[in-house]
């Protein structure tokens, strides 16, 4: 069966006043229907840029997405005019944003901006679409949905602002779900019973759905596969009970050392990984973790390993995984 979503070779490149970074650097991944596949990495990995290439929202003079391919059904997305991309965003695919309080409109009332996706995408009445969003909030958990039809994003909690979020990009039944990091700015509580609703959905409406985090815990939770990027490109990728198990990439070992146990961990030390990630503006020969790695050797440092599969079923970008 052909993946519902395939990247191949993605770069993508930003201009700021400090120098052009190169955000993406030759990413690839497959997706499956009905599958969730986290990416997790450091804040700056690339992994939210990523996300809007694939939308198609990385636009110039800001962004340009310089090579590679994004395919959904088999349809080359960067390949398609701007019109026909509008109309795809939104009805095949959807994205959760991180901040609901900026990615709702303050002055539009959450039924008019829950609507507009239904009347845009399969043209519905004003009524109709209204009497569907009452819907899907209450789908998503918001009480009182009629009532809320006529509140305004700052009369929510932020819990309630993520749900409307979430109504609003499974409103069209998207094949594909883009969830960004939609937990970080939520207390614990609110962020389990978010991750448990996406969960629900997924199960309930056959999604696939691409869970951006850096949060190894929750990837572990939520995903039948994990991507591990670093520096733009994914350096190991497998199944979520593999990886976790035996991973074969210093970085991923950095990252569970560095990560705390639920259960306290007995006398285990958290390790932190050393030094920093690099300057994305600047070019560099090699791994781009070998600067950090202790398992570095002059080869590391000379070329780039590719994605070679290792005995744990993962595919690890190291040349040195077998000694991991």
């Amino acid at each position: 069966m052909s993946p519902i979503l395939e990247v191949r070779g993605l770069v993508t490149r930003l201009a700021t006043d400090a120098g052009v970074v190169r955000a993406v650097n030759g990413l690839s991944y497959t997706l499956d229907a009905g599958e969730a596949l986290a990416i997790v990495g450091e804040s700056g990995s690339g992994k939210s840029i990523a996300a809007l290439s694939i939308l198609g929202l990385v636009q110039e003079p800001w962004g340009r997405v310089e090579s590679g391919s994004v395919r959904l059904d088999g349809r080359d997305v960067l390949a398609l005019p701007a019109a026909e991309l509008r109309r795809l965003r939104g009805r095949r695919i959807a994205m959760i944003f991180q901040d609901p309080t900026t990615s709702l409109n303050p002055v539009l009332t959450i039924g008019r901006q829950v609507a507009e996706g239904l009347r845009e995408h399969l043209g519905m009445t004003r009524a109709a679409a209204l009497a569907r969003t009452a819907e899907l909030l209450a789908l998503v958990g918001i009480p009182d949905a009629v009532a809320r039809l006529a509140a305004y994003p700052h009369q929510l909690s932020g819990g309630q602002r993520q749900r409307v979020m979430i109504a609003m990009a499974i409103a069209c039944d998207p094949t594909v779900l883009i969830a960004d990091e939609p937990t970080t700015a939520l207390d614990v509580t609110i962020q389990a019973q978010i991750v448990e609703l996406v969960k629900r959905l997924q199960k309930t409406l056959g999604m696939a759905i691409l869970w951006i985090t850096h949060d190894l815990a929750l990837a572990a939770g939520i995903a039948d596969r994990v991507a591990v990027m670093y520096a733009g490109a994914i350096v190991e990728e497998g199944n979520t009970a593999d990886l976790f198990r035996r991973p074969r990439h210093p970085y991923t070992l950095g990252l569970l050392g560095a990560m705390p146990r639920a259960d306290g961990g007995g006398s285990r030390r958290l390790v932190p990984i050393p030094g920093t990630p690099p300057d994305l503006r600047q070019p560099w020969t090699g791994c781009a973790f070998a600067p950090r790695c202790s398992y570095v050797v002059d080869r590391c440092r000379q070329e780039t390993p590719p994605l070679l599969t290792t005995d744990s079923g993962t595919r690890s970008a190291c040349w040195r995984w077998e000694e991991l």
